[in-house]
């Protein structure tokens, strides 16, 4: 690794695991919040739809804005937003205030990360792009696990206040670090913009397939994980025993990401990233069927293992179907269209719930949609392994 590349590559992944730190807080506080402020299971999902509106309208506007003014400024800037709500959403009085801090940071967050994937695709060597974008994405992995175990210690004896606090603070570590990063080398400011009309124009399959597959995956991952821990609630369990149980779950992260970091050079990126989403939609099948503690554990670590390779495997390809003037737009558009989907899932689980559906029913919704995003990405999608980063628009 050179000097720059380092920088960045940790710079941002840091950066990545705090966010996902505090993006994970919300599903184990969301089981406190219900509890404390009597949230309605419609109320809880709309805290976890407020985030990923912000997140939808974050992507759109950051990758826009990185294209035009550069990467690092809006990699500074979206981090700062993101930490100043976070931190402020400790102080929330009850539901509104508590939606609107949630509201602004997932406006930062839906910005960083388009901008973050697109910079160290940018500064990887070609030969181990792919492996790189996807060992970047396994710091979110970290992030979740420090959430579950700062919920399991902190939450019951000291409230969630004080662990969405701990959650918050590290940022201002993230902050500084980025300071020191270079620019990206293949971005350089131009007179005259690539319209952006040039998405359907010159790249509607790949478009399109990106459209379709990140709706799949951030339909079903904000669906379930946002849920996770409420979920075992109304199966049995007490908040503390499903707080342990998520955090076993949630070690199963980190090696889908090693495997999907391995294979996405070995098999390609469309192939590696199919195979993860299908195996996913299996598995959330499985997990709404379970019942029994070995059961869930089982198909929940399973489910966790191949969602999160699949978001790593989709880091990974998304920029590199479109030339550099178009990158990081291109990467913030799918990002935002397919965050539609998470806005709409956290809030039809609660609508489902709160009418007594069977988690058989609402998790084989998740798969029927992760099946038809598999289906698409390898009818239309092509495959982005050994390509070059090209700044032809």
């Amino acid at each position: 690794m050179s000097a720059p590349y380092k920088k960045v590559f940790w710079a941002a992944g840091f950066g990545w695991m705090f966010d996902a730190m505090d993006v994970a807080l919300l599903s184990f506080i969301m089981v406190a919040l219900r509890q404390e402020w009597g949230l309605s299971g419609e109320e809880a999902g709309l805290l976890g739809t407020g985030n990923l509106v912000g997140m939808a309208l974050g992507a759109f506007i950051g990758g826009f804005l990185a294209d035009r003014i550069g990467r690092k400024p809006i990699f500074l800037l979206t981090l700062l937003l993101f930490g100043a709500a976070s931190l402020a959403s400790a102080f929330a009085t009850g539901f509104l205030s508590m939606l609107l801090f949630r509201f602004l940071m997932g406006l930062g967050l839906g910005a960083e990360l388009p901008v973050a994937s697109t910079l160290v695709n940018e500064f990887a060597p070609p030969e181990k792009r792919g492996r790189t974008v996807v060992l970047l994405e396994s710091f979110w992995a970290v992030g979740w696990i420090a959430a579950a175990v700062i919920s399991y210690f902190i939450i019951p004896d000291y409230g969630w206040r004080i662990a969405v606090i701990i959650g918050a603070l590290p940022i201002v570590y993230a902050l500084f670090a980025r300071k020191s990063i270079p620019e990206s080398p293949k971005f350089q400011p131009r007179a005259e913009r690539v319209p952006l009309k040039k998405l359907w124009t010159a790249h509607q399959k790949e478009t399109l397939t990106l459209w379709v597959v990140w709706f799949a995956i951030t339909f079903s991952y904000y669906g379930m994980f946002l849920w996770m821990p409420s979920v075992l609630v109304d199966k049995g369990f007490t908040m503390i025993k499903s707080f342990q149980y998520v955090l076993i779950m949630t070690l199963a992260q980190l090696p889908g990401y090693f495997a999907a970091a391995y294979l996405v050079e070995k098999w390609g990126r469309k192939s590696t990233l199919a195979t993860f989403l299908f195996m996913t939609g299996i598995m959330a099948y499985a997990f709404g069927q379970s019942s029994g503690t070995t059961g869930l554990l089982v198909t929940g670590a399973l489910l966790s293992f191949f969602n999160l390779g699949a978001w790593g495997a989709l880091y990974a390809y998304t920029p590199e179907n479109y030339p550099t003037p178009l990158r990081a737009t291109g990467s913030g558009f799918a990002s935002g269209v397919g965050r539609i989907g998470s806005i709409i899932a956290p809030y039809l689980v609660g609508y489902f719930s709160a009418l007594h559906y069977s988690y058989t029913f609402i998790f084989g919704m998740f798969t029927v949609v992760l099946i038809a995003g598999t289906i698409v990405l390898l009818v239309i999608g092509k495959e982005t392994k050994g390509t070059e980063v090209t700044s032809a628009s």
